[in-house]
């Protein structure tokens, strides 16, 4: 609850939740992975829009408190934000050899930590390219792409940009590969989706596939009344279609 609300109450705990994680007999340690990127992320759960899923803002905004919203403590969400994205950072060399880890929920949500990390000289990046290239573990690779694309959309890298295309056009990827990719693509460019995409999405992203899909923190976090995926796919290429109905007054909203 602090991770996701009241963030400023959680930054300061973020460098040893790291520790717990790294730490292989901790009894404790996949909770604590699970939970410690929460803090370093800002207003993402139902965002599902080419223009802001997988964004990070630049910094604390002291003018505008809307550019992250509020916490319930009063204080701008910007600044613990940041706090914890730089402990994420710090914490970097305990975290990738998470990577490699036996477990693949851990291989997941420390992909779903790193992708907050700032990464100007591409360490992150090129650690995700090297699991992805030994990872078999098709939802696993999904989460990689995804964390590619996170953060390459905060750090541009054109050579990133273009492998994520290629790989939601290569039929040999698992189809949760490709439709990671899809919307990882649409998230680091401008450019209409092309019809080939279009169609890809549409025959892969199945109600089935979509749920298990969720098991990805990003998804997770997107779906309110409908999986994660199925959200993003409805934002970002049929933006025409109507929000499923729900009586869940805390869904998220158009």
């Amino acid at each position: 609850m602090c991770a996701n609300d009241s963030r400023a109450a959680a930054a300061l705990a973020v460098p040893f939740l790291i520790r717990i994680a790294a730490d292989p007999h901790h009894p404790h340690r996949t909770v604590a992975l699970g939970n410690l990127a929460a803090p370093a992320r800002a207003r993402y759960f139902g965002v599902a829009s080419r223009a802001e899923f997988l964004l990070h803002r630049s910094g604390p905004r002291y003018d505008d408190y809307y550019d992250y919203g509020v916490e319930v403590t009063g204080y701008p969400a910007g600044w613990s934000v940041a706090a914890a994205r730089a402990a994420i950072t710090a914490g970097t060399p305990l975290l990738l050899p998470l990577l490699d880890d036996f477990d693949s929920v851990v291989r997941i949500d420390a992909s779903y930590a790193l992708a907050t990390a700032a990464d100007p000289g591409h360490t992150v990046r090129a650690a995700f390219a090297a699991r992805f290239a030994k990872e078999q573990d098709f939802m696993v690779l999904a989460a990689l792409v995804l964390a590619t694309a996170e953060t390459t959309r905060a750090h541009p890298h054109r050579p990133a940009t273009a492998w994520i295309r290629e790989m939601w056009q290569d039929r040999v990827q698992a189809p949760e590969v490709r439709l990671a990719a899809a919307i990882g693509w649409l998230c680091l460019t401008d450019e209409p989706a092309p019809d080939t995409l279009h169609t890809t999405v549409d025959v892969l992203a199945t109600e089935e596939r979509a749920r298990a899909m969720d098991a990805l923190p990003w998804m997770a976090a997107v779906g309110g009344n409908e999986p994660g995926l199925l959200r993003c796919v409805r934002h970002m290429l049929h933006p025409e279609e109507p929000e499923p109905y729900s009586d869940d007054p805390w869904a998220p909203g158009p």
